[in-house]
């Protein structure tokens, strides 16, 4: 047989069609996919942005590790780390801080990796618009699904994690 098999996840497909007109690398005169997600004027429970900020915020991945993935990131296209001002690295840092605490309260989670990717080299799938990935973790959380069967289950759909995330949201934010 050989390679990764597929579990079927069709509540994906309408956050997808929404959200990758024109598809997911595609550079576009209209923004990069995040400022469209975030200026696109859809409600946000069907572009699942859990916080606005003034300069960063914070939305699910389409394509999550595991339930709960944030992806944490400035409101305006920025590849690299040295092109945020003072403002947006300091509002950054202070929305990934929030979202830890969301998704502390909202999983109960043993344990939370937050981590970037910059440039197409480093594995960054929308690699003109930076954004730190946060995500809750447990112990024994690697299961036979990802280790033998090279499949990755997320037990919950998007619309669940981005409701538990939204009510979790720190009331008192500083960073947005």
């Amino acid at each position: 047989m050989g390679g990764i098999d597929h579990l079927w996840a069709g509540w994906r497909s309408a956050y997808l069609d929404s959200a990758t007109s024109g598809g997911l690398e595609e550079e576009r005169a209209d923004g990069s996919l995040f400022e469209r997600i975030l200026h696109g004027g859809q409600p946000d429970e069907e572009t699942f942005v859990v916080h606005r900020g003034e300069r960063c915020s914070s939305i699910l991945n389409a394509y999550p590790y595991t339930s709960g993935h944030l992806l944490v990131l400035p409101n305006r296209a920025v590849a690299e780390l040295e092109e945020l001002d003072d403002s947006e690295m300091r509002d950054l840092w202070l929305e990934v801080r929030d979202a830890v605490a969301a998704i502390k309260r909202a999983y109960r989670c043993d344990g939370v990796n937050i981590g970037m990717n910059l440039g197409r080299a480093a594995g960054a799938g929308v690699p003109e618009h930076l954004h730190v990935h946060v995500l809750p973790r447990w112990h024994g959380d690697t299961n036979f699904m990802t280790a033998v069967a090279e499949t990755r289950v997320i037990p919950e759909a998007l619309p669940v994690s981005w409701r538990k995330l939204r009510d979790a949201w720190p009331t008192t934010a500083s960073g947005a």
